[in-house]
């Protein structure tokens, strides 16, 4: 995933705001997987301090892009997963699981492909 722009607007008509990986990780983590910030900071491997820094710019990008009708660009960071990312091209679903997948968990569809960069390693930490 590269990001998100609003709809019926052509790309090189937005302006954007760049969000850090860490950032969207920061947001999936304490919005989409409900987990507290010092479940997530640990998660990552940063202290609970620096996971609210991440989440508050994370949050503010998200608005500013709302309000201003700007583009978000998900840019940057470094990190290590030891989690394998899907999208499934029958529905769209993102799949973000421990262990190799060969359907969608959504839609049963075995038409998915591997989104993720490179060999991962079974680590799931966050480097600064």
């Amino acid at each position: 995933m590269e990001g998100y722009k609003p709809f019926g607007v052509p790309m090189r008509e937005l302006e954007s705001v760049v969000m850090s990986i860490e950032e969207y990780e920061a947001l999936r983590l304490a919005d989409y997987e409900n987990l507290t910030h010092a479940e997530s900071a640990k998660k990552m491997n940063i202290s609970r301090p620096t996971f609210t820094r991440l989440y508050d710019k994370a949050r503010k990008n998200v608005a500013k892009a709302f309000v201003e009708g700007k583009a978000i660009l998900i840019r940057g960071g470094t990190f290590i997963s030891g989690e394998y990312w899907y999208r499934c091209n029958s529905c769209h679903e993102t799949i973000v699981s421990a262990t190799p997948e060969e359907s969608c968990d959504k839609c049963n569809s075995d038409d998915i492909v591997r989104i993720d960069k490179g060999d991962r390693e079974n680590e799931n930490q966050y480097l600064k």
